[in-house]
C-alpha cells in the first residue's frame, strides 16, 4: 500500500466522477445507480478515507457495478472504450514511429510520446469529455515540467533488465514505440511489461496488450494487481521478484505514481502527464505538464 494510507479531500470529487462514469457505462440507473453510489460512499464513510487509498474504492465500486449490471464476472465495463482507444492510437502509430526514427534523439522523442500518450485516461477524465483523436493530434505540442532524461539514459545504457509497468489502453500503442526505441538504444536490455490482473477503468489487461502487439516486442505478464495502480503488497510473487531484480523500472501514469512514489527507489522512473491538483502536489509539477521523474528520497 502507498505509505500515505489515506484519501485526500481533493480526490473525493474525482472518485464520484468515476462512480458516475461506471453507472453510465454499465447502464445502471434508478435504484441500482443509487445503490452503486451508496456503496462507494459507505467505503469512505466507514473509513473516513483512512487506511485505504483511492485504488481500493475504485476496485470496490467496479466490482459492485459489475454485479449490479448482471453481466457476469467476466464483464469489462470499459472494454469497448479500450478497443476504441487502441484503434484510434494505432491510426496514429505509423506517423509517430516515422517521427521517432527520424528524430535526432529517438530515445528522447520516445519518452515524449510515451508521456504525452498518457492523456488517454478515463480514470482522470469525466466520461464523455475525452476526445482521443484530438489529444493524439496535439501530442507533439506537450511540454515537460520535469525531465530527468540524463539519469534515465544513463540507467538504461547500463541495464540488463527493465520492468515496464503499463497504465492505459490506447497509451500502450505509444509505449510499444517507446519500448522499441529503448531496445535500439540498448539491444542487450531484457524488457518485461506488467499489466493489470483484472479489468478496472481503462487500465490495460493482457487482452488489450495482445490486441496492439505489445507481446511481440516484450514479455507481458500480469502484475497481479486488480487496482488502477500498483500496491506492491497486493501484487503477485512473480511481479515482486521482477520488481526486486530489475535494473530499471518504468512506471506509467498517475495511478502507478500515486502508489509507488513513496517507495523512494532510484531505479524507478515515472512517465506521465499530470492531470489533477493532487498529482501536481505529489510531483511538484504543474497540472497539464509531462513528467519524466526519477524516484528516490524527497526532501
Amino acid at each position: 500500500m502507498s505509505k500515505r494510507g489515506y484519501i485526500p479531500l481533493d480526490c473525493y470529487p474525482c472518485l464520484f466522477e468515476q462512480v458516475s462514469s461506471l453507472a453510465k457505462i454499465t447502464g445502471i440507473g434508478g435504484e441500482k445507480g443509487k445503490e452503486l453510489f451508496e456503496h462507494a460512499m459507505r467505503r469512505l464513510l466507514d473509513t473516513r478515507g483512512k487506511g485505504i487509498v483511492v485504488q481500493h474504492v475504485v476496485r470496490s465500486a467496479t466490482d459492485k457495478a459489475i454485479a449490479l449490471s448482471g453481466r457476469g464476472d467476466g464483464y469489462d465495463p470499459y472494454g469497448d472504450i479500450k478497443r476504441q482507444s487502441n484503434d484510434a492510437a494505432m491510426r496514429f502509430a505509423g506517423a509517430f514511429d516515422k517521427k521517432l526514427r527520424e528524430s535526432p534523439d529517438p530515445l528522447q522523442y520516445g519518452v515524449k510520446i510515451a508521456a504525452a500518450g498518457n492523456i488517454i485516461d478515463f480514470g482522470a477524465k469525466k466520461h464523455g469529455s475525452l476526445d482521443v483523436e484530438k489529444e493524439l493530434r496535439t501530442l507533439d505540442d506537450r511540454e515537460f515540467g520535469r525531465f530527468d532524461f540524463a539519469a534515465f539514459a544513463d540507467r538504461l545504457r547500463a541495464a540488463s533488465s527493465l520492468l515496464y509497468i503499463c497504465d492505459n489502453a490506447g497509451e500502450i500503442v505509444f509505449d510499444k514505440l517507446f519500448i522499441e526505441a529503448m531496445q535500439r538504444y540498448n539491444p542487450a536490455v531484457e524488457i518485461t511489461c506488467a499489466v493489470r490482473e483484472a479489468p478496472v477503468i481503462n487500465d490495460v489487461v493482457f487482452a488489450d496488450a495482445h490486441a496492439v502487439g505489445l507481446d511481440e516486442v516484450a514479455a507481458v505478464i500480469s502484475s497481479g494487481s486488480i487496482y488502477p495502480g500498483t500496491l506492491l503488497d497486493e501484487t503477485s510473487d512473480e511481479f515482486r521478484r521482477l520488481y526486486e531484480r530489475a535494473d530499471l523500472i518504468v512506471s506509467k501514469g498517475q495511478g502507478n505514481l500515486e502508489t509507488l512514489l513513496d517507495e523512494a527507489d532510484e531505479r524507478l522512473f515515472f512517465i506521465l502527464r499530470i492531470k489533477c491538483d493532487q498529482m501536481a502536489r505529489l510531483s511538484g509539477v504543474e497540472k497539464g505538464a509531462l513528467v519524466l521523474m526519477q524516484g528516490g528520497e524527497r526532501g
